[in-house]
């Protein structure tokens, strides 16, 4: 038997954020929202990479894709979820690149 977990709310999306981050080499990049997020996707522009995180994954996983489509399940820990925000890994942000994200909460 499985068991469905799901936290709704019925009025929509309550908390979204977005933003661009020119990180600096090497160095994994932290972003305080002020709210926990429930799905986050971080888009490396430059390596056109594309990670996904949604609420119950593992701490280290994240859903991958890249240029060719190839879609892997990530344990390298490139999001890492807190109650206020997330981390991005160095290996997520790249050295130096340019790197979208949307969080919804």
């Amino acid at each position: 038997m499985s068991t469905d977990s799901a936290t709704t709310n019925s009025g929509g999306v309550v908390n979204f954020a977005t933003g661009q981050l020119d990180p600096t080499a090497g160095a994994a990049i932290t972003v305080t929202l002020g709210f926990k997020p429930r799905h986050i996707r971080v888009v490396n522009e430059d390596l056109v990479v594309v990670w996904e995180k949604f609420e119950g994954m593992a701490d280290a996983a994240a859903i991958k894709t890249v240029t060719g489509g190839t879609t892997t399940y990530d344990t390298n820990s490139a999001i890492i979820i807190d109650a206020g925000g997330f981390t991005i890994s160095s290996a997520a942000a790249g050295d130096g690149d340019n790197v979208m994200w949307s969080a919804w909460g």
